[in-house]
């Protein structure tokens, strides 16, 4: 059976003798605090304190898909902006600031990074780790670039096949790394 309760950031909820700290709850000097408003959860079960929000902050963590926008491309990667989770309407409450390596940009051999993706490209990307720092992959064929303007004249470019995108107004085809549904995402920044 499990006790539930309100509390709030820094109350007592239980002792490390009797429980581990889970979601929403730190130990500290043997004891452990609520970590965040919400319910109390005591789990008897699997013995653990936890602390269940109704309003919980949106953080991402290694799995998740993102939408991001590429903000710059180096020689062996590609940093990129993170602006939302998908699924989810709520701000993102930690760092946004991500890498992609040269070698998760795609399944096949990549040897340069300019070639597969460019600033300013709207990409799908999911999220391979957040410590030390949050890095990104398009590896799979569900990520990759889902929207993409020409460097030349700003115009949105158009699939031409599952790898090449068309700008009907300067007549040039480019190469990316193109999520299988270019074109046709919709998602709420």
């Amino acid at each position: 059976m499990s006790e539930k309760r309100e509390v709030f950031p820094g109350d007592e909820v239980a002792v490390e003798e009797e429980y581990l700290a889970a979601d929403g709850t730190f130990s500290q000097d043997g004891k452990i605090y609520a970590a965040q408003i919400g319910i109390l959860d005591l789990n008897e079960e699997e013995m653990t304190a936890s602390v269940i929000s109704p309003n919980p902050p949106n953080v991402l963590r290694p799995g998740d898909t993102v939408f991001a926008i590429i903000a710059d491309i180096r020689s062996t990667m590609a940093t990129a902006d993170v602006f939302a989770k998908e699924g989810v309407l709520r701000e993102i409450g930690n760092e946004t600031y991500a890498t992609i390596h040269v070698s998760k940009i795609s399944g096949g051999y990549v040897d340069d990074v300019s070639k597969e993706l460019r600033k300013g490209d709207y990409i799908r990307a999911r999220v391979t780790s957040i410590k030390p720092s949050l890095q990104l992959s398009t590896k799979e064929d569900h990520l990759g670039i889902i929207k993409s303007f020409c460097g030349a004249c700003k115009t949105e470019l158009v699939k031409k096949s599952r790898t090449q995108l068309y700008c009907s107004r300067c007549e040039r085809t480019v190469q990316r790394k193109l999520a299988d549904d270019y074109g046709n995402v919709t998602f709420e920044p």
